[in-house]
């Protein structure tokens, strides 16, 4: 889901506060059409509510909300399946042009129009969210494959800790990569399993406000638990794309793996 992001600005003292930033033109756009498009669909559909089914109507109106969610984001669609389901009710269903109901076979319709809506657009914007690595990049997939090779054979995991510091540090362009075993001191900037970044409980939009400020944690783990997380300090050229970020997180997990397998690690 699309929030509104920060950035950070440096007071003359010194010291640093979160700014609002805008949303990103794609996901306003989506949220215009969210408003707009089911209300011109069922406006278009009027000349035909007599003569088109009521559940045919709310399956146009279904499809108008999947696009919003597949082309923007989470809030989008979920204010498209309301917007649908308020327009349905207003001018496909009778006494049409109010917001009243008089049949109960279209109050279950108006129902799991909105229901349906909801569920889709989840599941729409969450597709779009968790994008997979396209086998588009031979050097990615070579680093993903030679990682899962050494993960499997290296006799220690201190070695599979450092290749993957290395791999990191080349696929994200950082300054500097080090690894913490089993902590989780203080509340740094965190790279998430979908690529996303949080600062705090903030939703951070890296790819219109770059990386926030100072490291930036990415968690390995075993077997569903913690085992400890890379640090990565952001070098000075662009943010690293959707696919690299979703790269540098595979090739943690990689490293959980060995973890899990091999024993903790110490010394990062």
């Amino acid at each position: 889901m699309s929030t509104v992001t920060g950035s950070w600005k440096l007071h003359r003292g010194g010291g640093a506060r979160v700014t609002p930033r805008s949303w990103p033109l794609r996901d306003r756009l989506a949220l215009t059409a969210g408003l707009a498009a089911p209300f011109l669909v069922a406006l278009a559909l009027v000349p035909l509510r007599t003569s088109l089914s009521h559940t045919n109507a709310a399956l146009v109106l279904v499809v108008v909300v999947v696009a919003v969610a597949a082309l923007g984001s989470r809030t989008a669609g979920v204010v498209a399946a309301l917007s649908a389901a308020a327009w349905f009710d207003f001018f496909l269903t009778r006494p049409y042009e109010t917001f009243d109901i008089s049949a109960s076979a279209d109050i279950e319709t108006a129902v799991l129009l909105l229901a349906v809506g909801l569920i889709v657009s989840q599941l729409a914007a969450r597709a779009r969210r968790l994008e997979v690595i396209t086998v588009t990049d031979a050097g990615y997939l070579a680093r993903i494959h030679t990682t899962a090779d050494l993960a499997q054979s290296a006799r220690s995991a201190d070695t599979v800790v450092d290749h993957v510091r290395r791999e990191l540090t080349d696929v994200l362009g950082l300054r500097a990569c080090r690894f913490e075993y089993g902590t989780l001191l203080g509340q740094p900037p965190r790279l998430h399993d979908d690529a996303s970044v949080t600062v705090g409980k903030r939703s951070w939009d890296v790819d219109a406000a770059g990386w926030p400020e100072g490291e930036i944690e990415l968690r390995t783990y075993g077997n569903g638990h913690y085992l400890g997380r890379f640090m990565l300090t952001p070098g000075p050229g662009p943010v690293p794309s959707l696919q690299a970020r979703l790269v540098a997180v595979t090739l943690a997990d990689q490293t959980g793996s060995a973890l899990d397998t091999a024993g903790p690690v110490r010394n990062g």
